[in-house]
């Protein structure tokens, strides 16, 4: 029996009063493995749970393979199951294969060749063999420990409950389970976002071995350039969702090209709008008036002037009938998209060490000798995790309790983009926040939507309403718009659009200003330009 492919015809999905999915298809054979990308809200995760039946369009179809795969948010698990219990029902499928398979040899063999039921028996045997060929199930056991200790899970006690796991082991646990089980189609969301580079490394290596299809939402630049043979982006396009070969790398290029061809079309097509209002007008005007008239025609108008009238009146109704047309059919404008805009960070006034940091410990989470902030300083942190980098910013902010020294410069300003954002008053809107927090002034001459970290509708939504990746574009709206003397930013780029990635790396990459990043980002780490600590 031949791998099923994943399609989807003419979704459309409204959440609330906004249609997210607006006639989106999709065709995904066997091998192919497709990158969702767009901006928040673009509909990704959206998409997702319409391709995997947890969601239901508002129209449209889909026709999935029976054996597919989702990645949750949440583990379809109770807290007091075990990791054993979670391997067990992901090697379930194997072993009722290998199972299968006995049984029917058994039957083959105690069937005559030429009994009724051979054939038959014959046959089912033959498709459940190749089912068990694609789903490798004869080394599913030991690929079960091969996932595990790629995923940083090798370690991890078999008996342990999963209430005692952090956020991050569910996620890789439930992933290391998807993998174990090879289904015909992987839907995965945002799946490196738990992982190191080795880890992330891995689930590269093993997601282009699957034989089936793959479709993934995410925002790791590396990681779609590493695995993806197709994109999809759901950003606004002149057709629709734009299907585009090849990684990350080739799309950036493409889009580049689009985006300057759509914006030409619209520009040409509203020249020529133009032309034609005036045109129909004018002319119609003068016609209506007798204006075609010469002086020493005035005799002659009666043999002559009828002529000229006609031809005139079919121009004008031909320019009309263009217009008309082209009013109908003209080229949307394109929509701005989100662009990061910062302005000037702050420096301060002399040269020379901002903070220093000697012997610092936090128990359990940091151990660091030494380390000198300097003016001006570009300071990338990385290690994998739990290895202290979120813990080093928050000493450098001065926020944990901690051993050892921080010496920091007489009234230096320290700004801290943390992981978690949380809003004292989720009940008002992103605009009023910014406004309360920043001033009114300073509101006034750096206004929120001039960043071009949020859109116009999620300004006037209350913060409680925004999705995660929206309140930690405001948190770093509130820090750029005001620049502190030191910029401390925790993932930066973790729930921004790939775009929305290159322009920050871009504004932080140059000009005045301390910062210090930490990041497991390996698309930013491999384009640092400053210093780096690995903890």
């Amino acid at each position: 029996m031949s791998p099923s492919p994943l399609l989807a015809h003419d979704l459309v999905r409204t959440l609330g009063t906004r249609r997210v999915l607006d006639g989106v298809s999709l065709t995904a054979a066997p091998g192919s493995r497709i990158g969702l990308i767009g901006e928040n809200g673009a509909g990704k995760s959206t998409l997702l749970r319409l391709l995997a039946g947890a969601d239901q369009p508002d129209s449209g179809t889909v026709h999935r393979p029976p054996d597919l795969g989702y990645l949750h948010q949440e583990m379809p698990y109770a807290a007091t199951s075990t990791v054993s219990d979670v391997l067990d029902n992901a090697l379930r499928e194997a072993r009722a294969d290998l199972a299968e398979l006995d049984r029917l040899a058994r039957a083959l063999d105690a069937a005559a060749p030429d009994s009724p039921g051979h054939t038959g028996l014959l046959t089912e045997y033959g498709e459940r063999l190749d089912h068990a060929r694609d789903h490798d199930v004869w080394d599913a056991d030991r690929r079960a420990g091969i996932v595990l200790a790629g995923l940083g899970l090798g370690r991890t006690a078999h008996e342990r409950v999963l209430g005692s796991l952090s956020g991050g082991e569910r996620t890789r646990l439930a992933l290391a389970a998807l993998l174990v089980r090879r289904p015909a189609a992987l839907l995965l969301d945002e799946p490196t976002n738990h992982l190191d580079d080795d880890a992330a490394a891995f689930l590269e290596e093993r997601l282009r071995e699957l034989p089936g299809v793959v479709v993934v939402a995410s925002h790791d630049r590396t990681f779609l350039d590493a695995v993806c043979t197709d994109l999809i982006d759901l950003d606004p396009a002149v057709d629709g969702p734009v299907r585009y070969g090849g990684g990350y790398t080739a799309y950036q290029a493409h889009k580049r090209a689009e985006r300057e061809l759509w914006e030409r079309r619209h520009a040409q097509e509203q020249q020529e709008l133009g032309e034609l209002g005036r045109a129909v007008t004018v002319t119609a005007h003068r016609v209506a008036a007798g204006g075609w008239r010469r002086d020493n025609e005035k005799m002659g108008f009666g043999r002559t002037g009828g002529r000229v009238e006609k031809q005139v009146s079919r121009r004008v109704r031909d320019a009309a009938r263009r217009l008309d047309r082209l009013e109908r059919e003209q080229v949307p404008e394109p929509p701005r998209p989100l662009r990061f805009h910062a302005p000037a960070l702050a420096a301060p006034p002399a040269d020379g060490i901002l903070l220093a940091l000697r012997d610092v410990r936090v128990a359990g989470r940091l151990a660091l000798d030494r380390l000198d902030v300097t003016t001006g300083d570009r300071l990338l942190v990385t290690g994998p995790n739990g290895a202290g980098k979120s813990t080093l910013l928050h000493v450098l902010a001065g926020r944990p309790a901690h051993s050892g020294e921080v010496l920091r410069r007489p009234g230096l300003t320290v700004g801290l983009l943390a992981q978690d954002t949380v809003f004292d008053r989720p009940d008002r809107t992103a605009r009023d926040i910014y406004a309360r927090v920043l001033g009114a002034a300073r509101a006034d001459s750096v206004p929120l939507e001039s960043l071009g970290l949020l859109g116009a509708r999620e300004l006037e939504q209350r913060v409680g309403e925004l999705s995660v990746g929206q309140r930690r574009r405001l948190a770093l709206a509130l820090l750029v718009a005001d620049p502190p003397g030191l910029l401390l930013l925790d993932e930066p780029t973790n729930h921004l659009s790939p775009l929305l990635c290159d322009e920050l790396e871009e504004a932080l990459g140059s000009g005045p200003g301390t910062v210090v990043v930490a990041s497991h980002d390996r698309w930013l780490r491999s384009r640092w330009r400053g210093r780096e600590l690995r903890l």
